[in-house]
């Protein structure tokens, strides 16, 4: 089965986060018409490869013009301009970036695999034992049921009472028309119709007091229920809203505080319905000491006021500005470059649709501004609510919004208190709300979390840190002068945080191994394994020195090096990344002749990747040797199951030989990498005899040898010939290190060139 029809057999709170992958950059249409077509594609490779790009994302095109055909043969006008609307944003979008589009679904398919995951992780733990969390939402569920119980409840004794009040006044009527009557009533009749008739008063006026008590009961339970949504459940949304933003598990459950929203907003609406009634109840009918009289004032004021409550509190920033180039650094914006944000109104009623205008705003709450930079919001900063863009809930989505900076003489000196990717700033969206019934104006107001605003892509890292900090360690929405004085944090929560950096942008996240190494590097080897370690910010984000670079970056580039090259190799496990010196000598010592394993290079900001292999020395002693770390610009000329594959070490008087045997712990070398070799030519290419001349070029191919001293190869090693050593000599000349040092070079049968002649031939 397809992944995309597996997602649409989940429930609806998964079906939530789904939805909140897709928007106008790449709308779900496109995924569900293309579903299969999307997922036979390795959008991985496509978005690092741009003529590939460029040929998937006319493939795309070409896809959406045979649906478009198929949608003419039915006749579905509707679904034909939709087509071709998408097409012509496709076109005016990723024309020019292709790969930006392959990014795009390349992350949605990645996130969507870890919503299928984590939907059958839930299923496999409630067959097991129930977390506290879902037995708390079935609480609330509960809650809420009773409370639309209650209502109907005291809907049919309203009426009851209005049957019985309608029963009373008749009697009472008919027996002032008998007893004026000519003949009148018997005594016996009269003392029997007084009895009855007394009865009834007590019944009505027991009635009445009922009804009073249980609207009294039910506002007291709305209340309890109201607080518990405005204080609890609405702030654990927003603060798992913020673990999303850095890369925690996705945020669900909006839909579901929707519904608890919608229901009380409902249930309160009929309590002053149902309060109304009872005014007329009283117009007709009222006497001393009358509850309904005594307590309807106060019944609805308090229904009033829990409403206004409840909608004062319903509008939220359900996705948080983000730039649809970098979906995954939320809240950092860069200046010029357009962004989106969507609001949701909580408070689910047909009566409120089209009602709301939202306005947004930035910095409007901002008083101290000297040393500040100053910015201002461009595009459509207005926006109606409506629940026909949003599939069904009452929202507004923003999606041209952009920022530019004021120049005005003296707005940020030397002496600004913050460093640009350390200064806060703030969208508020205001709106207004009328009650009709009721003559009341009610103001409504959302913030964003804090956003840090950039001026060029650069900064961009150093932003994110900047987010990662805040929204790991405080949940006050509008503190923006955090950075005047930010706290450190616990290598314990750093951790899971660093974790969340890649298993949000890959399949894995850190194990324990790697997070050990990285607190060692952090807070030293001696308080590494305590997990309340304090890291100040400055450590984390800022160098000593400038020979030095700051630990961030370092992540950062390592980041982007798996995301750019090493994407599979990460997945599958090859890569165990961050290790010591020491702990890799410790991990090799006992292993086979030729056992390696790949890390990370600590002294790279911007992301290198080595290998190290173990050999037995003369003496059968554990003798280990590293590559020079590949960077990117490597990486980028050859993939590195390919270095692994052709690499060789060379010494004087010794044939070239391949060291690597086993990964580790001690998987043959083939078998770790053979699926990401390159495939040989099935067929040989056809004889043309009119090109014989370009294609006098013997072909060529990059591989990665190192050159070491003799002394440091064992002895088996045969020895190379006299023409050999010639060869070698031309391509390598003669150096004499005792470090192993890695030059890429092409390999044309024995004709061999080094990879800087043979890229200026090319």
């Amino acid at each position: 089965m397809s992944q995309w029809c597996q997602l649409q057999m989940l429930d609806c709170k998964y079906l939530e986060q789904v939805d909140q992958l897709y928007d106008d950059s790449f709308p779900m249409d496109i995924r569900q018409y293309l579903s299969k077509w999307i997922e036979s594609i390795d959008w991985d490779t496509v978005s690092i490869q741009d003529s590939l790009a460029t040929v998937r994302f006319h493939d795309l095109l070409a896809q959406l013009d045979d649906q478009h055909s198929r949608f003419a043969l039915e006749s579905n006008f509707l679904l034909q301009h939709n087509i071709r609307k998408i097409k012509r944003n496709l076109q005016d979008r990723f024309q020019d970036d292709p790969s930006h589009m392959a990014m795009i679904i390349s992350r949605n398919l990645k996130e969507e695999q870890k919503i299928l995951d984590s939907a059958k992780s839930s299923k496999q733990e409630g067959e097991g034992t129930v977390s506290a969390m879902v037995v708390e939402k079935q609480k609330l569920d509960n809650k809420v049921k009773e409370i639309k119980e209650a209502v109907q409840f005291v809907d049919q004794n309203i009426k009851n009472v209005e049957y019985l009040q309608d029963e009373y006044d008749f009697k009472l009527n008919t027996r002032k028309n008998r007893e004026m009557e000519v003949h009148g009533m018997t005594p016996q009749e009269q003392e029997r119709e007084k009895l009855q008739i007394g009865r009834m008063d007590y019944e009505l006026k027991t009635k009445r007091q009922e009804v009073v008590t249980q609207l009294t009961d039910l506002l007291n339970v709305t209340q309890a229920l109201l607080s518990n949504l405005i204080s609890e459940e609405l702030p654990e949304w927003k603060q798992r809203q913020q673990i999303a933003c850095i890369g925690g598990p996705p945020n669900a459950c909006v839909d579901q505080l929707q519904n608890w929203f919608t229901a009380v907003a409902e249930s309160l609406q009929q309590v002053r319905q149902h309060l109304k009634k009872l005014q007329e109840l009283e117009q007709k009918f009222t006497y001393d000491s009358d509850p309904i009289t005594q307590k309807k004032t106060f019944l609805e004021t308090r229904a009033l006021d829990l409403l206004k409550n409840l909608l004062s509190n319903s509008l939220v920033v359900e996705r948080q500005p983000c730039m649809p180039t970098h979906p995954q650094r939320p809240l950092v914006l860069k200046t010029g470059v357009q962004f989106t944000v969507k609001l949701r109104f909580l408070v689910k009623l047909q009566e409120f649709n089209y009602q709301l205008k939202v306005k947004a705003m930035f910095d409007k709450d901002v008083t101290e501004k000297k040393g500040f930079r100053k910015f201002n919001i461009l595009g459509t900063n207005s926006k109606v609510m409506n629940m026909e863009d949003s599939n069904g809930s009452l929202a507004a989505e923003f999606r041209h919004l952009q920022l530019k900076e004021q120049k005005v003489a003296g707005n940020r000196t030397n002496e600004g208190p913050l460093i640009v990717t350390e200064e806060l700033h703030s969208l508020t969206f205001e709106s207004e709300l009328q009650l009709n019934q009721s003559g009341l104006n009610i103001k409504l107001e959302a913030s964003s979390l804090p956003v840090v605003v950039i001026s060029n892509v650069c900064q961009l890292p150093s932003g994110w840190a900047s987010i990662l900090w805040y929204n790991m360690l405080t949940t006050e929405p509008k503190n923006l002068k955090f950075f005047l004085s930010p706290p450190s944090a616990t290598w314990s929560q750093l951790s899971e945080v660093l974790s969340w950096q890649f298993s949000s942008v890959t399949k894995r996240g850190l194990n324990q191994e790697q997070l050990n190494m990285l607190a060692d590097k952090l807070l030293g080897a001696r308080a590494k394994r305590n997990p309340e370690g304090q890291i100040p910010w400055t450590k984390f984000c800022k160098s000593a020195n400038e020979k030095a670079f700051p630990f961030w970056l370092w992540i950062e580039g390592i980041l982007d090096l798996i995301k750019r090259h090493l994407l599979s190799l990460w997945n599958d496990g090859s890569i165990m990344g961050f290790i010591c010196k020491e702990r890799e000598k410790a991990l090799l010592s006992d292993k086979c002749p030729g056992t390696f394993l790949l890390r990370f290079s600590e002294s790279s900001r911007e992301g290198a990747i080595t290998f190290t292999w173990v050999e037995l020395d003369m003496h059968d002693k554990p003798d280990f040797h590293s590559v020079e770390p590949y960077t990117k610009k490597e990486l980028g000329a050859v993939s590195l199951p390919d270095i692994i594959r052709t690499y060789k070490v060379m010494a004087a008087e010794n044939i070239p030989e391949n060291p690597l045997r086993f990964l580790y712990p001690d998987i043959p070398k083939d078998k770790a990498f053979g699926k990401y070799y390159p495939k040989p030519a099935e067929t040989p290419e056809p004889m043309d005899v009119e090109n014989m001349e370009k294609r006098a070029y013997m072909k060529t191919e990059l591989i990665s040898v190192s050159e070491v001293h003799p002394s440091r190869l064992h002895d088996n090693m045969m020895p190379m010939s006299p023409d050999d050593y010639r060869v070698l000599e031309q391509a390598i000349g003669h150096r004499d290190i005792d470090a192993v040092g890695s030059t890429l070079i092409g390999l044309d049968q024995f004709d061999i060139q080094m990879s800087s002649d043979f890229q200026d031939e090319n």
